[in-house]
């Protein structure tokens, strides 16, 4: 590593005008994310005509910062209003919300800046220093590899959002389902679409994602007849000490490791990550039976590895020009309409504009914390409203946002209709949380499938003879039995113990 050119680089990240450019993108971020419908890829798609009147490192800051901030702007409005900005956000709604319910938003809210920070500054320091090897081990990573990682995602799903593991996993594959509807992959063969031309493109996630948290919380509110929520009013960020850092330090670690190395495949992103990371921390507790009722580390753990994922995503998509994720695509976009072309001879023919991506990201991963402190003023002055104003604002919203997919009123309608199923989901103790990870997991687990399968002519070994592959599908193995396994071996500590005390 040339440190010149390393101290050059930061150098000019912070020159006046650019580091202004990461402050308002880091901004700008933070409100785009927070906005259910409004995610990150749009907010980038939103702001690039701003970019072409700019130079190319001023452009490319602003963009990155942007994406920075977004990864945190989702945490706010999921904790608060159990509405998930962004889908990398949907893990964060289970323990964060109950932590809102109970007077703790503050601090919910003040874990999820913490961590935020901790995952992007972590990935972004992982990105300086070794971005070439990991890039080249991800090339490494197949089709085999990809869809072992979401037999592992799916084996988690039993763990969250539900008391019931079958009730949890039954959403989940409902989840599956639903991201069948549309166009094969491979063939171009319409499935489940009954003759309708809107369902060919199959169903957006946003919209199922807005109506199964937001809109079905809403009419759980209104048919409970809560006349306001129950929150806290005065919603202010605590002052998360070190000490309290230091506590969850291997959930951070954990967690920042498992969303950086998520992040580097490939078409992965930060949904995933934060689903793996959280069902890691709930393997790993010894208070298991408090995730979903307003555990800490629940909020710790997601919002560390959607940030890292960031990161992560990051490394494929400047090394090798391949994106990472659906956001760091249209950053690809953004870097050939200002003449640079990401791939393996950026680092040699460009190491400046390298090295100043990476400082803006650090820098907007840092300075969360004021932007995050904005954002949370912004909409926790809402959760003052009566709640027959402040449910009507969630569905206006929550209308704006799935009309925004598509500009497209049958979006709007797929929204409410998953708000009813989502609120007798909730009512019948089924999980809406896992509907919407099977939908992420869905086409990535059948396109991985049936691609290795094709390439290996059939042969369903092919998924552990490959070392990787293998060592993922162990561990989801593990994942699932292990439940089962302890509470056995518990029960049987238990039954010896009782045994002893009548002897």
């Amino acid at each position: 590593m040339d440190f010149q050119l390393l101290l050059d680089g930061l150098l000019t990240t912070i020159s006046p005008v650019n580091l202004l450019l990461v402050f308002a993108g880091m901004l700008i971020g933070v409100f785009f994310g927070s906005l259910p419908g409004i995610s990150s890829s749009m907010g980038i798609v939103l702001m690039l005509p701003f970019t072409y009147y700019m130079g190319i490192l001023p452009s490319i800051i602003l963009l990155v910062a942007l994406y920075a901030g977004s990864s945190y702007g989702g945490s706010i409005t999921a904790i608060l209003f159990n509405t998930p900005g962004t889908p990398e956000s949907v893990a964060t709604t289970f323990d964060g919300y109950p932590m809102t319910k109970q007077g703790k938003a503050g601090r919910a809210l003040s874990l999820a800046i913490s961590a935020s920070a901790f995952g992007g500054v972590f990935s972004v320091l992982i990105m300086l220093f070794l971005a070439p090897p990991l890039s080249t081990i991800a090339l490494k990573i197949q089709s085999a590899e990809y869809f072992a990682l979401t037999v592992l995602g799916l084996i988690v799903i039993a763990s969250i959002g539900t008391k019931s593991p079958l009730k949890a996993i039954s959403s989940g594959l409902i989840g599956i389902m639903i991201a069948l509807i549309g166009m094969d992959p491979m063939v171009g063969v319409d499935r489940f679409t009954f003759g309708h031309i809107e369902l060919m493109n199959g169903l957006e996630m946003i919209p199922i994602m807005i109506g199964a948290f937001a809109l079905a919380e809403v009419l759980n509110q209104v048919t409970e007849r809560h006349n306001q929520i129950n929150v806290d009013k005065k919603v202010s960020l605590e002052t998360v000490k070190l000490i309290d850092m230091i506590k969850y330090k291997w959930v951070l670690l954990k967690s920042a490791v498992i969303g950086t190395v998520i992040g580097i495949l490939p078409g992965t992103g930060g949904s995933i990550a934060s689903i793996v990371s959280y069902g890691e921390a709930i393997r790993s507790s010894k208070n298991k039976e408090r995730f979903g009722q307003g555990e800490e580390e629940g909020v710790v753990a997601p919002e560390t590895a959607n940030n890292a994922a960031a990161g992560g995503a990051m490394i494929p998509t400047l090394v090798l020009g391949i994106p990472g994720s659906p956001t760091t695509a249209i950053i690809l976009a953004a870097l050939a309409l200002q003449g640079l072309q990401p791939g393996p001879q950026l680092m040699s023919d460009q190491p400046l504009m390298l090295y100043c991506i990476f400082f803006s990201m650090l820098i907007a991963s840092v300075t969360v914390f004021i932007g995050g402190r904005i954002g949370v003023k912004a909409f926790a002055a809402i959760l003052k409203l009566p709640y027959s104003i402040l449910g009507t604002l969630i569905v206006l919203l929550s209308m704006v946002g799935s009309y925004a997919v598509g500009n497209s009123m049958f979006n709007v309608w797929i929204m409410f209709l998953f708000g009813i199923i989502g609120y007798f989901m909730k009512k019948y103790h089924f999980s809406p949380a896992a509907l919407i990870l099977g939908l992420v997991l869905g086409p990535m687990m059948e396109e991985n499938l049936r691609r290795q399968l094709l390439v290996t002519n059939g042969d369903y070994l092919s998924f552990i003879t490959r070392p990787i592959s293998a060592v993922i599908l162990l561990f989801a193995i593990v994942a699932l039995f292990y439940p089962v396994i302890a509470k056995a071996v518990k029960n049987r500590k238990n039954s010896n113990g009782d045994v002893s005390s009548n002897m």
